[in-house]
């Protein structure tokens, strides 16, 4: 999987990010939208957003809701609710805000297939199955999504797609 140093995460595209200093760089605590502030704005999104001066939106709670799911229905309300919305968010900021949700604890969640880059979310116990998260939420685009690195030779601190279809 590629590696990105840069920080255009910060300010376009769409981020699942675990790392709590990566976070911090982006947005403060009180910043961060709940997932149903975030499934409610779909359609009426805030002419400015809450973080980065404007220019990106921090979500948390996708994770707490993924382990609420069975692995099945899971897959469905990804499919059928969060890419959908995320596509929105895409559409009305034109691709020039970043939209991240917080994911802590992702780092061990969240599994990338080295050879094929494939992207795939470790479900909470019981059910122990893997969502293929990748295919999902961005198709397996041809441009794959991106390690987040804060510094370099850092540990990934989460993944950058520019553009979801």
């Amino acid at each position: 999987m590629r590696q990105l140093l840069d920080t255009v995460w910060q300010r376009r595209g769409a981020s699942w990010v675990w790392d709590e200093e990566a976070r911090n760089q982006i947005c403060a605590a009180g910043e961060v939208w709940s997932l149903r502030q975030f499934l409610r704005a779909v359609g009426n999104w805030p002419d400015d957003l809450p973080s980065n001066r404007g220019k990106t939106l921090v979500v948390a709670g996708l994770d707490g809701s993924l382990d609420l799911l069975t692995p099945t229905d899971a897959e469905a309300w990804l499919g059928d609710a969060i890419k959908p919305a995320i596509l929105s968010f895409q559409d009305e900021y034109e691709g020039d805000a970043a939209l991240a949700f917080w994911l802590p604890g992702g780092q061990n969640r969240i599994r990338a297939q080295a050879a094929t880059d494939e992207v795939s979310w470790l479900c909470h116990a019981p059910h122990g199955h893997q969502i293929d998260f990748g295919r999902i939420l961005w198709g397996q685009a041809n441009e794959y999504p991106q390690e987040i690195l804060l510094h370099d030779g850092g540990r990934p601190a989460g993944l950058f797609h520019l553009r979801i279809t």
